[in-house]
């Protein structure tokens, strides 16, 4: 069972289910503009889940997995993510009352297997391997919601070999994280332990082995990690 730790606690979190919200900044869906697919901006927020096993890292390594001792993908990306742990169950819950439910924040990075989600996408496929493998979503410590005044408005960067490569603020959201509490509770209930990826912004880039990637959010903290 995965399990994240509490900044300045001995408390860990069990996560639960793990859920993103894709095309949440508009600069990062113009960058994506693929020929041929859906580059529209979402009249609703678009929903995929990870398994839980997609935040488990061992010494904040990240690797493309093997198959039969070849690697299944040559185009691994990063998408920095501000992240929403869950602290109380809820269904159907108003924008109004949706802060209620969080319990804190973190950084995280949505590591993605771009070669085979644009060609699970051209062929009108579920992508889950190119987003749910093994170590694809690494966490930082989790802060707690009381210590960030508002967290529609934080600053968000990634680098890579100290390099920035994406930087934006959490108001640039097309759904805000009140919204997204709203709408995922109302279609699928959230659960005490939940994680939600909110989106990335532009500046997502192709890596390679050796690259050392960090990520940081304004009051939350940093996370780094390696390219195994």
């Amino acid at each position: 069972m995965a399990k994240l730790k509490v900044k300045g606690s001995d408390e860990t979190i069990e996560v639960k289910n793990v859920f993103c919200i894709g095309k949440n900044y508009l600069d990062h869906i113009t960058e994506m503009n693929i020929p041929g697919l859906d580059n529209s901006v979402p009249e609703t927020p678009v929903i995929f889940l990870k398994p839980s096993t997609a935040i488990e890292t061992v010494n904040n390594i990240v690797t493309i997995p093997k198959l039969d001792g070849k690697a299944i993908s040559n185009d691994l990306q990063n998408e920095v993510e501000l992240v929403i742990v869950v602290g109380k169950d809820g269904d159907d819950i108003t924008e109004e009352n949706a802060m209620e439910h969080v319990y804190g924040y973190a950084v995280g990075i949505d590591f993605t297997l771009r070669d085979i989600q644009t060609e699970m996408k051209k062929q009108g496929k579920p992508w889950a391997v190119a987003k749910g493998f093994k170590t694809s979503s690494p966490v930082s410590e989790v802060v707690k919601a009381e210590s960030i005044k508002d967290p529609q408005s934080i600053f968000i960067k990634l680098s890579v070999n100290s390099e920035e490569k994406q930087s934006g603020n959490t108001s640039e959201m097309i759904f805000s994280i009140k919204h997204i509490i709203h709408y995922l509770s109302s279609v699928f209930g959230i659960r005490e332990g939940d994680v939600i990826f909110t989106g990335t912004p532009a500046g997502v880039s192709r890596l390679v082995r050796g690259d050392r990637v960090s990520a940081e959010i304004q009051n939350i903290g940093k996370l780094e990690v390696t390219i195994g």
